[in-house]
């Protein structure tokens, strides 16, 4: 298995806030250079100014505090934080955190993540318990847990996942599960049947952009095989929701768009969400274009009428945002849908 190496001295990491040394070189993950050592090479693209629809407030107050204190007591690393998601301010102020499960390193280097790029840690065995104690402490109705890639598990990461999911199920019966999932590309056979049958509600992996950006955008995956991923959950659970989603803004053309919306539908998923990409630094992938909450919504009710029981459109739209009420009306829409309200 292909490894990304590091000049050998010694080395820090940081994992879920804390510094560890070991016999690896010192490495800060707040330094751009170190965080993606593979964009490094790349030349800068300019960030361009945001517009008026994109800002948001600086996150602050007590239900924010709250939210962190707790994921820093479980030694928890969330997306919300590693992703640089705009709209952290307003979910932790909810107590809505989305918990990332297998540590904050990525064995995949996509240019439009701000997630660390490298050689992850061993995986942590009692990091299920821990993510179901922050789950049963924050009193989640609806959980999002999501990963980094591990190309250098021979599962993915499935098993770990599937554990997470029993713990959750365990200390919190009640609470509806959401997962976000790698694409599981170079994972032994039998793995995504793994996540499947340890029951979410909710499964999600996001195809990103279209398939023509595949290369420039996501160049470690393949959009047919995260598309059959998704057209494989509902082989195996026919009754399990589906969901993904693409960024915009990337250089994309409309009916690129349209057709990845095609493609979805004919896998069966059943949510789709569309946000506005941003540039976390100016070694990501250049933004082409700020797309008007105009587009956005043109998108969405070219979405629904496609069959989508849920679409998210919004400049603003993340995988996980608002994804406890988003969820309740997914559920309902199928109801609705198959005449039982």
């Amino acid at each position: 298995m292909h490894r990304r190496h590091f000049p050998r001295r010694p080395r820090r990491y940081r994992y879920g806030g804390r510094q560890t040394t070991g016999d690896q070189t010192v490495r800060d993950l707040k330094i751009p250079a170190q965080r993606h050592p593979e964009k490094a090479h790349r030349p800068d693209n300019a960030q361009p100014k945001k517009p008026a629809w994109i800002r948001v407030k600086a996150p602050s107050g007590q239900g924010y505090a709250e939210t962190r204190r707790i994921m820093r007591d479980n030694n928890l690393v969330t997306v919300c934080e590693e992703a640089g998601c705009p709209n952290v301010g307003e979910c932790w102020s909810q107590g809505h955190a989305t918990m990332m499960i297998m540590g904050d390193i990525c064995t995949r280097g996509c240019t439009f993540c701000n997630i660390a790029t490298g050689r992850p840690e061993t995986l942590d065995a009692f990091e299920p318990g821990r993510v179901a104690h922050a789950v049963e402490k924050l009193g989640l109705n609806h959980v999002v847990i999501t990963s980094v890639d591990r190309d250098d598990i021979d599962d993915g990461g499935a098993e770990h996942f599937a554990q997470t999911i029993r713990a959750v199920r365990h200390r919190s019966p009640g609470t509806t599960i959401e997962i976000l999932t790698p694409d599981f590309l170079k994972s032994v056979p039998g793995s995504l049947e793994k996540v499947v049958e340890s029951r979410p509600d909710v499964f999600n992996h996001n195809l990103e952009t279209v398939p023509g950006l595949y290369p420039s955008v996501r160049p470690g995956a393949r959009y047919f095989h995260s598309l059959r991923l998704l057209q494989r959950v509902k082989e195996l659970d026919p009754g399990m929701f589906t969901k993904s989603g693409i960024m915009v803004g990337l250089g994309e053309g409309r009916e690129q768009v349209h057709q990845v919306m095609d493609d979805m539908r004919a896998a069966d998923v059943d949510f789709l969400t569309i946000g506005q990409y941003l540039q976390p630094t100016p070694k990501h992938h250049a933004v082409d274009r700020f797309v008007t909450p105009e587009e956005f919504a043109s998108y969405e009710k070219a979405a629904r009428g496609k069959g989508f029981l849920m679409v998210s459109a919004t400049p603003l739209t993340r995988s996980s945002y608002h994804a406890g009420e988003d969820f309740a009306q997914l559920r309902a829409a199928r109801e609705a849908r198959l005449g039982r309200v």
